[in-house]
């Protein structure tokens, strides 16, 4: 990890992904589902893998927006670089929206670690089977 870096703040984990907030949220809330074996896109992943991360952006938007209160949640992904995609590592993006609150642009200013901490604690205490 370089210096200054936040550590990986997780939110849920099985045997296939990692769930962990984004260190430079569009919103408060801003999640991402990370699988644990390498694809570089949705194109090249096997389509089991596909259901269990669309099955649970699921439970994680209905969580997130029963903890935080949210008005709806944006979900995205991005495949090649001509799309936008800039981590050429599969992950899906589940981003809480708040009506008249625009969203941030991403990669721009890193959150607070301790209010990441406190937002995971809440979304995971909202994650239902």
């Amino acid at each position: 990890m370089v210096q200054g870096d936040i550590a990986p703040i997780k939110v849920y984990e099985d045997d296939n992904v990692m769930v962990i907030m984004d260190i430079f949220p569009e919103s408060k809330g801003h999640l991402l589902i990370i699988p644990k074996a390498h694809y570089d896109d949705l194109l090249t992943m096997p389509s089991a893998l596909l259901t269990a991360v669309m099955a649970l952006s699921q439970r994680l938007a209905v969580a997130a927006k029963a903890a935080l209160a949210a008005d709806g949640i944006k979900i995205v992904q991005y495949n090649g670089k001509a799309a936008g995609q800039t981590v050429f590592h599969y992950h899906m993006h589940v981003i809480p929206a708040y009506t008249g609150q625009p969203f941030a642009r991403h990669a721009t200013k890193p959150a607070d670690e301790d209010e990441l901490r406190a937002l995971a604690n809440r979304i995971a205490d909202n994650l239902r089977d």
